[in-house]
């Protein structure tokens, strides 16, 4: 467990979480404002800052002042805690969920000649990865409801060169698991999931990354919970015994077990691997944000039923849907505008958010409309007809445990009002 005795942080109201930084940008005078409109708040809502707390600063300081700053003890510790609590068989730190993905395809012994087939609505890593291990990626659209991977376009574009299917979670909320495992096994087929998203998701009562096939987590700063930059990659023993070989330069013995009083200085390098680990300052952090994850849990799925419940009677606007049989981890609220009952697009809709003060996003430029993919491809923007619409009209609202009542309020209140003002 953390050196540190502290009590374990929980969302807003208790102190051990610090309140947001002041205002990053100029404030908007109330009479630059379009009218209708309230007032932009004091400071500025923040989309996704980290919640850090005395906790893991303390175990950073620890870190610091032991032998060990790379990968080491607490690395270790991280990985079997983490492991524990999605119940996975076993489980790998890396230095991001990209490292993750790609350190999956290459034990897994994809490479060139294959095809790997995944969603067009997903942060573009997801397909970077299969570039770089020399594969195909294989684009499909998503279902209209949760914007995740339709199977059943997964099932046409499959061919005798596909090797993997990466489900991308998106939002936090769970691919359609079941249908994706039974395409998978009777094609044989390797089922990754892409869960940069879903911690803690579930589905089915079972942990994302409770099961044996490869899982690969984030811990970006933006993440339900960080370690600054950091990933995990879950998934049987055998596979991440061949994975951490490959994410530490191919080598059979990493530097904990060379310099510590029991190794030794001999090692092989077994294949050519990448520089992928996590250090022990990252695992510091992951340690004590592991413990407060529930609560942080908790806060966002509140935040969430807020956001629903205000923003339900809003005709113009269309909000995520969460099917019975998942547990949402709710990484992002991705509100989806009507825009035929509007006279506002989605990027001017962004725009009026952050004059008021207000971090709104968008996620994402579906892939194939990037100009590497489109070129390499010859993809179109409506070749993806779901995803190319829901990425028109999609924005993200600020979702993280350090949200008050009055920044829903706040939140909510300003939706309302640019919907009531540019209403056809």
């Amino acid at each position: 467990m953390p050196s540190s005795k502290s009590s374990v942080a929980t969302p807003p109201g208790v102190a051990s979480i610090p309140t947001p930084a002041p205002a990053l940008g100029a404030r908007v005078a109330p009479r630059q404002l379009p009218r209708n409109l309230p007032a932009p708040p004091r400071e500025f809502i923040e989309f996704a800052p980290p919640s850090l707390g005395a906790e893991e600063i303390r175990e950073v300081v620890d870190t610091l002042q032991s032998p060990w700053i790379t990968t080491g003890p607490k690395t270790r510790r991280f990985e079997e805690e983490f492991r524990e609590y999605i119940g996975s068989p076993a489980a790998l730190a890396v230095n991001s969920c990209t490292a993750a993905l790609h350190t999956a395809l290459v034990a897994l012994g994809i490479g060139p000649g294959d095809e790997v087939i995944t969603s067009t609505l997903t942060f573009v890593a997801t397909v970077n990865v299969i570039e770089h291990a020399g594969a195909r990626p294989v684009l499909v659209d998503v279902e209209p409801d949760t914007l995740n991977l339709d199977p059943s376009a997964v099932a046409r574009a499959i061919t005798p060169q596909t090797r993997a299917i990466i489900a991308v979670h998106y939002a936090g909320h769970p691919a359609e698991l079941d249908a994706l495992r039974r395409v998978a096994a009777e094609r044989g087929l390797v089922l990754i999931e892409d869960a940069a998203h879903a911690l803690p998701a579930q589905y089915r009562g079972q942990m994302i990354g409770a099961g044996t096939n490869p899982v690969a987590f984030s811990f970006y700063a933006t993440k339900n919970m960080t370690t600054a930059e950091g990933g995990m990659l879950t998934g049987t023993e055998d596979l991440l015994e061949r994975a951490r070989a490959i994410s530490l330069h191919g080598m059979s013995r990493d530097a904990w077990r060379r310099y510590d009083r029991s190794g030794s200085w001999r090692y092989d390098v077994t294949v050519p691997g990448f520089k992928y680990n996590m250090t022990d300052l990252q695992s510091s952090i992951g340690l004590w944000q592991l413990r407060k994850l529930r609560a942080f849990h908790r806060r966002r799925h509140d935040v969430a039923a807020r956001y629903t419940a205000a923003l339900a009677g809003e005709d113009a606007l269309l909000l995520p849907t969460t099917r019975a049989h998942v547990g949402h981890a709710w990484h992002l609220y991705v509100l989806r505008l009507r825009l035929d009952r509007l006279r506002i697009d989605r990027d001017a809709f962004v725009e009026a958010l952050r004059e008021q003060g207000i971090g709104a996003s968008v996620h994402f430029t579906p892939v194939h409309m990037h100009s590497f993919y489109r070129d390499r491809y010859g993809y179109a923007p409506g070749d993806f007809p779901v995803a190319h619409e829901a990425f028109q009209c999609m924005l993200s609202l600020p979702l993280h445990p350090r949200l008050t009542e009055e920044n829903i309020d706040t939140v909510t209140g300003a939706v309302r009002a640019l919907v009531r003002l540019h209403a056809r």
